[in-house]
């Protein structure tokens, strides 16, 4: 489609406008929100014992979740690119659901299954488990949220490396395991570790489904993000922008780390 050069800059600076008003002022207002006081309060306010502990918290997350997506992950993208089995369209619409469930809901489902009053509540009545309300609930509400990263990430890496490689490794007397680990791990460790930099970045930014299955105390199991919520509904908005800028610089690493990721494959694909 050949279009006028008149049009061409109108499309561009309204695509620019639209950046602008919608990403680029609200980030810039935070910013200048939060160092206007300087830097030394904006250190102040991130290294409180409540910031601290959060950012503990959501690192001990990160810790878990991330390891527990790559273990299962993996094999099930496996299963899903070198197998045909009935029921897979059903399997590939369930590892999407993520995407299209709200996280709220997604916590309220959590909260019916684990909490005191739930389907498994005999974990926490009966073995003094509390799963709800504590870590397990907020590590379960982000394997949730970021089940599909990984999977989504390695299975189309599979399709496209094929089988040629692992049926001649087999061939030639290589086990399962030597396989996998000399061949297959390899050839999806791009795609692997694109799915690893996205599930961090969920899991740091995870709201909604959090919110639902934490008690939200400072210094026991306040994220990060709930960090915020918690400062600007108390009155202390400056607290609130220096915890944001804290996060929005780690959205700009994982930023960095994608696109440095992206020319890396790129380069290794040509």
């Amino acid at each position: 489609m050949n279009l006028s050069p008149a049009v061409r800059y109108l499309v561009r600076y309204v695509a620019l406008a639209y950046v602008a008003v919608l990403v680029i002022v609200p980030v810039g207002l935070i910013l200048w929100r939060t160092f206007a006081p300087g830097f030394g309060e904006f250190v102040a306010s991130i290294t409180t014992p409540a910031a601290i502990s959060a950012l503990q918290l959501s690192l001990i997350v990160v810790a878990i979740v991330v390891p527990l997506n790559v273990l299962f992950g993996i094999p099930t993208a496996l299963v899903l690119a070198r197998n045909k089995f009935r029921g897979k369209a059903a399997l590939q619409a369930v590892i999407d659901l993520p995407f299209a469930v709200s996280p709220v809901v997604v916590g309220v489902a959590l909260i019916l299954l684990w909490g005191s009053a739930g389907l498994f509540g005999f974990v926490e009545n009966s073995l003094g488990f509390k799963i709800i309300f504590g870590l397990p609930g907020i590590v379960l509400a982000s394997i949730f949220v970021t089940v599909p990263f990984v999977i989504r990430e390695v299975e189309p890496v599979l399709h496209e490396l094929g089988t040629d490689q692992e049926q001649a490794a087999a061939t030639l007397g290589s086990s399962w395991w030597q396989t996998f680990w000399r061949i297959t791990l390899p050839s999806i460790r791009w795609g692997l570790t694109y799915g690893i930099v996205l599930t961090i970045a969920r899991t740091l930014g995870e709201y909604g489904a959090v919110i639902m299955v934490s008690s939200n105390l400072p210094g026991t199991s306040q994220t990060l993000t709930l960090l915020v919520s918690d400062r600007y509904s108390r009155g202390a908005e400056y607290g609130a922008y220096a915890v944001s800028t804290l996060l929005m610089g780690v959205a700009v690493l994982v930023l960095v780390v994608q696109v440095v990721l992206d020319a890396r494959r790129t380069k290794a694909s040509e």
